[in-house]
């Protein structure tokens, strides 16, 4: 079974040049174990791809992973905000043939050489990310639409770059992964609440729209507005999760017309619907400890069947 696998039993699956440099090797190694550290609901996914799309994937969440955590490793935002310019900076480098020193860069290289993979996408995540960190503090999206662009942004993303890296190509599987992204980035944000909640209890990445509707916005001097936690709180992400539903539920509408080389790729759809079950079981109280168990609150056993289940039967 793929949760067996160990990190370097993955490396030795992973397609790599004979003559690849030790360097590369220790690249290569470096992202598996981020990957499998601070995503590893997604790392369980990655399993189920063929090796030479596995490589990409890998890489491409560890990219992820080092421009999500770029804010929150740091005392000092303005830190922060110099590290994803810098990222943004390699992604240049990187399309440039330059060589940058860091593990995840090297990796991306050697997957930009072997791929056809789009910077734009790879420019659009980490932009998205600096966008974000230069919100001024306690600034909240409008609309539920704002939400979502930032979460296709930076959730999306990586599923269409493992879609090219895979040559796959179609209109269909852009859109299944496009909703899948913002589905998964929705309920990621909302489990991530209680981290967001600053010591004055305002609420980040909830959209005043949904806070208004529910009580819960207020207006400060200035008209700058901010989400307070309350009892309605659930309210809130209970509509929040609704609208990733919503986006899980289009994604598997097109799943008949969706390649079938595609379907693993698409595997993600899975992780978000564990976590929308549990905030459901859990009355969509984010503050629930339960969430935080096992993966997305269930047995990482009986997450591992589920998503093995899924895949041999090529769903979603």
């Amino acid at each position: 079974m793929a949760y067996w696998r160990s990190p370097q039993m993955i490396m030795a699956k992973l397609p790599m040049a004979p003559a690849a440099s030790s360097s590369l090797r220790t690249a290569l190694s470096y992202y598996v174990r981020q990957v499998r550290a601070y995503d590893y609901h997604h790392y369980l996914c990655l399993l189920h791809l063929a090796p030479a799309v596995c490589k990409a994937a890998f890489t491409f969440r560890a990219f992820n992973i080092e421009t999500a955590r770029a804010m929150d490793v740091v005392f000092d935002p303005r830190a922060g905000l110099m590290c994803l310019l810098w990222w943004k900076e390699g992604v240049d480098k990187i399309f440039g043939n330059k060589l940058v020193e860091h593990p995840v860069a090297q990796a991306l290289s050697s997957i930009i050489a072997d791929h056809k993979v789009s910077k734009h996408w790879l420019k659009r995540s980490v932009e998205a990310r600096i966008n974000d960190a230069n919100r001024e503090e306690g600034t909240i999206p409008r609309t539920s639409v704002k939400l979502e662009r930032y979460v296709e942004d930076t959730q999306s993303t990586i599923l269409y770059m493992t879609l090219q890296a895979g040559r796959i190509q179609s209109t269909v599987a852009d859109h299944a992964a496009s909703h899948i992204g913002k589905a998964s980035g929705l309920l990621l944000l909302l489990k991530a609440l209680p981290h967001h909640v600053n010591k004055q209890g305002t609420v980040h990445y909830i959209p005043a729209s949904v806070a208004e509707e529910c009580g819960l916005l207020i207006t400060r001097e200035g008209g700058r507005s901010e989400v307070r936690a309350g009892e309605r709180l659930l309210d809130v992400v209970f509509k929040v999760a609704s609208v990733a539903e919503a986006h899980l539920h289009k994604a598997r509408e097109l799943a008949p017309s969706v390649p079938k080389e595609a379907i693993p790729v698409l595997l993600p759809a899975l992780p978000a619907q564990v976590l929308l079950d549990t905030l459901r079981r859990c009355e969509f109280n984010v503050f629930d400890p339960w969430l935080s168990r096992g993966v997305h609150g269930v047995s990482p056993l009986w997450y591992q069947l589920k998503l093995n289940w899924n895949a041999w039967r090529s769903r979603y």
